[in-house]
């Protein structure tokens, strides 16, 4: 008797579990609330938080990509620097050697200059303070070169969950008005507007994380490049004295 039953419980098991499908499907489907419906019935300062928030990913990501690859070139140019410089037969013939967009190659052009101008007024500086000067300037300039877009990642780490903050209290609050005005309030009247709401905040938290991991991860990749830096700064003062006429 089970055995001759076993076959229409089974088709009656599969019949279930593709009812169940069919209407999760249907659900899916038919779900009216989402980032579509957000955009579509959002009024404008919605629509405009939302585009705020997409340009400040979209910048956030762009300095993440360029101060990357800069800094990339900043440290092939100290290999450079390291391996051609040092081993050149004067200051100013290794100098010549570097790439034209290369810092070193600022830092050291800065540092002959002040070597090689220092009369006038100038003259009343003695020659060592005169030169430290002149690099230490150099070196602050590309150091502030470096630093260029990094305050672009703080404000968006800083900023952007406020904004999609302020998204999601004026979603709320529009959805709530709504409600007022129709008299319903069931909880399907409720949970979908609300929720549509609550997806500023969570865009906002999607755009701050990576600027605040980016912008730590390039502050210590700016650490790294600024040593090499420094040290040729400090190496190319003490040639530069040594070198210099007595």
């Amino acid at each position: 008797m089970f055995k001759r039953k076993l076959p229409h419980l089974m088709a009656g098991l599969v019949a279930a579990l593709l009812a169940a499908s069919a209407c999760a499907a249907e659900e899916a489907v038919d779900n009216p609330y989402g980032l579509s419906a957000l955009w579509a019935q959002g009024d404008w300062v919605a629509k405009g938080t939302l585009l705020i928030l997409v340009l400040m990913s979209m910048g956030s990501w762009y300095v993440i990509f360029t101060k990357l690859a800069e800094q990339s070139r900043v440290m092939k140019f100290a290999q450079a620097a390291q391996a051609s410089f040092w081993q050149a037969a004067s200051v100013r013939q290794g100098t010549d050697g570097l790439d034209a967009d290369s810092p070193f190659r600022f830092i050291a052009e800065k540092g002959l200059e002040g070597a090689s101008k220092h009369d006038g007024l100038l003259g009343h500086v003695d020659l060592n303070t005169w030169v430290t000067m002149s690099i230490q300037r150099a070196m602050n300039h590309v150091q502030s070169r470096m630093q260029d877009g990094l305050a672009v990642l703080a404000t968006v780490g800083s900023t952007a969950p406020f904004v999609g903050l302020f998204g999601t209290v004026w979603g709320i609050y529009n959805a709530l008005v709504k409600i007022g005005m129709s008299g319903q309030a069931s909880i399907d009247k409720v949970a979908g507007p609300v929720g549509e709401s609550l997806i500023m905040t969570a865009i906002g938290l999607a755009v701050a994380v990576p600027a605040v991991l980016g912008y730590n991860w390039l502050v210590r990749r700016n650490k790294v490049a600024m040593e090499e830096v420094q040290a040729f700064g400090a190496d190319l003062h003490a040639v530069l004295l040594g070198s210099a006429p007595k």
